[in-house]
């Protein structure tokens, strides 16, 4: 759960499916790192989740190579890049999911939850129906025969207008999720992750309860 809106989705969509919710949290040296995390424990609190890991992840910072962990690489702001975007983390969910495995085979989980969304990582390989089905079965290969976990990405083929629809008939709290890559304050507006978030919003004629440049 980053403490974005796909991801708070589906915690909301699990807990709904009658799931118990072990939220897990990575600190990477992105830009936002303080508002993620604040949302996330807010969001968690909303939820009634009582087992929480945060997980700090440093390398990031030392690997670059994206303009969410790189500060000498400028966020774009003038639309949807070609291409494998700069704000790509290289192999970010791969990393991620590996860690939720461990987490989740020490819990005696049967699922990860995990909030990709093909549009929204058009040019993210890792955003991927089929990469995630290959690191469920990478996952199940390299823990114990008696673990079995799924990893569930509910959100996979919706666009963002009915990820923003579905957010509103569940009354997940929106205005505790954050998706700008620039900014903790005030959100920009103009970045890639704004403007599909905006877009959405604007495709079901609802005025998004954050503030913008």
């Amino acid at each position: 759960m980053s403490g974005g809106m796909d991801s708070t989705l589906g915690a909301y969509m699990m807990q709904q499916d009658g799931y118990e919710i072990i939220a897990v949290h990575f600190n990477y040296d992105q830009r936002t790192q303080k508002k993620e995390l604040e949302c996330f424990h807010h969001i968690c609190s909303k939820m009634g989740v009582r087992t929480k890991y945060v997980l700090d992840l440093d390398f990031f910072k030392q690997l670059g190579a994206s303009a969410l962990t790189d500060k000498s690489i400028e966020v774009p702001t003038g639309g949807i890049e070609e291409g494998v975007p700069v704000t790509y983390v290289p192999f970010r969910n791969g990393i991620f999911l590996s860690m939720a495995a461990a987490i989740a085979e020490k819990e005696g989980a049967e699922a990860i939850c995990i909030g990709v969304v093909e549009e929204d990582g058009s040019g993210y390989p890792d955003c991927r129906e089929s990469y995630i089905q290959s690191m469920q079965e990478s996952i199940n290969l390299g823990t114990k025969d008696e673990t079995h976990i799924e990893i569930k990405m509910p959100l996979v083929h919706l666009q963002k207008s009915q990820i923003v629809q579905k957010s509103l008939e569940m009354d997940v709290p929106l205005e505790l999720t954050w998706s700008c890559y620039k900014n903790e304050e005030t959100a920009c507006g103009k970045c890639d992750s704004c403007r599909l978030r905006l877009k959405g919003f604007q495709k079901v004629g609802v005025k998004d309860p954050l503030l913008y440049e």
